[in-house]
């Protein structure tokens, strides 16, 4: 598992796919909040004058020297629900994100958010 101390040192660090294509760089870390543990990271792609944070989970991420591997396709991720590079994640996008990776969104027993940024 990957510590949430040591993840954010990975930060503006590349995030690659399983072929090792980057995909783009790490921007920030978002923790599952009923555990704490790093849930999905937003990596920053596109062109220098047209940003934006795209989503992927942290599920089986493997470290490397400079780089953060994910097990998923670039092309995936690239597709995955996205914000602007200043925007922050709206509580009603968080159950896309897990759909387009095809997992179970658990939000809390009262509704509450299931990702929080660190």
């Amino acid at each position: 598992m990957i510590e949430a101390a040591d993840i954010r040192e990975w930060r503006n660090h590349d995030v690659v796919d399983l072929k090792g294509r980057k995909i783009g760089t790490l921007e920030a870390i978002y923790v599952d909040t009923t555990t704490d543990e790093p849930a999905v990271a937003t990596v920053r792609t596109g062109l220098p004058t047209r940003q934006r944070l795209v989503f992927v989970p942290l599920d089986k991420a493997i470290l490397g020297p400079s780089y953060l591997k994910v097990p998923y396709a670039k092309s995936l991720v690239k597709k995955s629900p996205w914000i602007g590079t200043d925007d922050v994640l709206p509580a009603e996008q968080e159950k896309a994100i897990f759909q387009h990776y095809g997992m179970t969104y658990q939000p809390g027993a009262n509704g509450e958010r299931q990702l929080a940024r660190r």
